[in-house]
């Protein structure tokens, strides 16, 4: 079997066969080293194209096995042994089971006895596929590093007793809440890198959208899992207008909206609207709401800012932040002016001086006010706690500008 033949059926079993063995086991680090080792025997024994008909059934047959023989060489596992040899085996199970399973798995990996960054990397591991190097590429960490702190994060679900199920309805609401905001951070990082070189992770991206789609399936009148993937869906529909052809970051103002993708805006209005008709509002679907209003709007300018502002008002009721209040306030700029949105920001000033978009923001005000010299240090100040090429790349052309348009400064 060619390695690209193997790579699909990887991406096709593999986090089937993994959920499936973690609900049994309650061990989601056992289940991925038994997955690991099916695969390392299926290039063997693959190899010379002895191929067999149902490769899910072998792989889920020889990772029950491999889990067994771990088991048993651990001399600790009698208990987990006996509960897998208990089970029917994989190829028997039905659709509902397995989607179950998977949802328990995507929960385990989001358990709040571990710290965020852990939450992330295991479920970009064990629910996405990732390898450890591109898991460790997206934290611009070294792989030896990630793969340390991937056992930790077993080691610590281990120590917890943490069940690879789907939380109790007592408890579904908060645990659910988690698992969106890892998802979310996931995206994020695809979608405009924190650091290192490149300006956007597409793949990350890509992963998210993908898993919370699995979200909506396994789970479809969940009002917030219809939000946060309405939400996600309106931003990749503006992924081909975000950077120019010099890999420079376009600003949402200056993109070409003919280009956006309809389709998908389409889409993500429907997940909204099914998600507003639930009557059960949450911070995934006031965002998706602020974000449909921009992708319907003809321009920038002409964007219903007072709506906007409206929603920004919902959004600090449902999850208060300075930074909610940081983007309301951009608004208030298109509905009240510069001075009125620079008045609102100030208070921010202690909380979020670490926050480079603040720094921006204040920066662009100061620029509308006339006031370059303090626009130009706050700009500065923006980009020394900028990470991103892109966005560094952005503030740098603001300060050109300034440098050029102050003869106080030149």
């Amino acid at each position: 079997m060619e390695a690209a033949q193997l790579e699909r059926v990887y991406r096709a079993e593999a986090t089937r066969i993994r959920a499936a063995l973690a609900a049994r086991l309650g061990d989601v680090g056992l289940a991925e080293d038994a997955v690991q080792d099916a695969f390392i025997e299926a290039i063997e024994h693959w190899r010379d194209g002895e191929i067999p008909a149902n490769c899910g059934g072998w792989l889920a047959t020889t990772a029950r096995r491999k889990a067994i023989d771990r088991l048993r060489r651990a001399r600790a596992g009698r208990d987990k042994l006996a509960l897998l040899a208990a089970t029917v085996s994989d190829t028997e199970d039905g659709t509902e089971d397995a989607d179950d399973e998977l949802l328990g798995m995507i929960f385990a990996c989001c358990h709040p006895a571990l710290p965020r960054e852990s939450q992330i990397a295991l479920t970009m591991r064990a629910v996405c596929g990732l390898s450890t190097g591109q898991i460790a590429a997206a934290f611009l960490v070294a792989e030896p590093a990630m793969n340390q702190r991937l056992l930790r994060a077993r080691k610590a679900l281990r120590a917890a007793h943490a069940d690879v199920r789907v939380p109790d309805p007592d408890q579904l609401a908060e645990r659910l809440a988690e698992v969106l905001a890892v998802v979310y951070l996931v995206f994020n990082e695809g979608y405009l890198a924190s650091a290192g070189r490149e300006p956007a992770r597409r793949d990350l991206a890509a992963q998210a959208v993908a898993l919370t789609r699995l979200l909506h399936r396994l789970m479809p009148q969940e009002p917030e899992v219809l939000g946060l993937l309405a939400l996600m869906l309106l931003h990749e529909s503006r992924a081909a207008t975000r950077f120019d052809g010099w890999g420079r970051l376009v600003r949402l103002a200056d993109q070409d909206r003919t280009r956006w993708n309809q389709p998908l805006i389409a889409e993500a209005t429907a997940l909204l609207d099914r998600a507003l008709a639930l009557r059960a509002p949450g911070p995934y679907q006031v965002q998706a709401a602020i974000a449909a209003l921009h992708a319907q709007a003809p321009d920038y300018e002409h964007t219903d800012w007072r709506q906007i502002r409206l929603l920004y008002d919902r959004l600090q009721e449902l999850a208060p932040s300075p930074v909610v209040l940081l983007n309301r306030a951009v608004a208030t700029r298109y509905t009240q002016g510069p001075e009125a949105a620079l008045a609102e920001i100030e208070p921010l000033a202690a909380e979020l001086d670490g926050y480079r978009l603040f720094h921006a923001l204040r920066a662009g005000l100061l620029t509308g006010l006339g006031r370059d010299d303090e626009a130009a240090a706050a700009s500065e100040r923006a980009l020394a706690l900028a990470g991103n090429p892109a966005e560094r790349e952005l503030i740098a052309r603001r300060l050109s500008f300034l440098s050029v348009t102050s003869p106080r400064r030149a």
